[in-house]
């Protein structure tokens, strides 16, 4: 297990390309002008019976924005954070209850830009001790597991497309059991997924 999370963190040293969620539409032209706000999130990767497994979240229903969508937890870099990664890490914290002292961070992949104008930095990290999960009520339904290897693993991944603002968008998805995974949250994936290929 040792040997694996050193690997994570040697990859992720290396240098990566930056990713959207334009990527598989090219025809999308962006403003020159446009603003990106920065915002971490975490990928805690935790120890489950012998294997390494991912958590995500599930929204919550109720939420204006994405509701019901699997994601990282994390959110916005407010101004008391030092940097995105500390972002991702105080979030963490305020959505499921992971102690900051608890992650190890390996590393963290390019940024990601989001229809919604966000910069949006994956940070990996090894979580080192088992933690009581606390989903927080308002914005999380459920916190679960997906072992790493899946979303490793590209030959899981799906493109779909649906119509969005008068045309078809293309997307990544990963599905894992009753857990439709797409969007921010597959692309990254799917970054870190390619980044292990280098």
């Amino acid at each position: 297990m040792f040997v694996e999370i050193e690997r994570f963190r040697s990859i992720l040293a290396k240098t990566g390309v930056a990713t959207s969620d334009f990527d598989l539409n090219p025809d999308v032209v962006l403003g020159a002008d446009r603003v990106l706000r920065p915002a971490g999130v975490l990928a805690p990767i935790v120890e489950q019976n012998g294997r390494l497994h991912l958590l995500l979240t599930k929204r919550s229903s109720a939420l204006k924005h994405h509701p019901g969508q699997i994601a990282f937890p994390g959110g916005k870099q407010d101004e008391g954070d030092a940097d995105v990664i500390a972002a991702a890490l105080r979030e963490a914290w305020e959505e499921i209850g992971l102690p900051p002292e608890n992650v190890d961070v390996l590393g963290t992949l390019p940024a990601h830009e989001t229809v919604t104008q966000f910069n949006v930095t994956p940070v990996i990290g090894f979580v080192r001790d088992a933690f009581d999960i606390k989903p927080e009520p308002g914005e999380v339904e459920e916190v679960f597991a997906v072992p790493l290897d899946h979303v490793l693993d590209p030959a899981n991944y799906i493109i779909h497309s649906r119509r969005w603002r008068g045309t078809r968008r293309h997307y990544f998805t990963v599905p894992y059991g009753p857990y439709y995974i797409w969007g921010a949250t597959a692309r990254m994936l799917r970054a870190w997924t390619e980044r292990m290929s280098l």
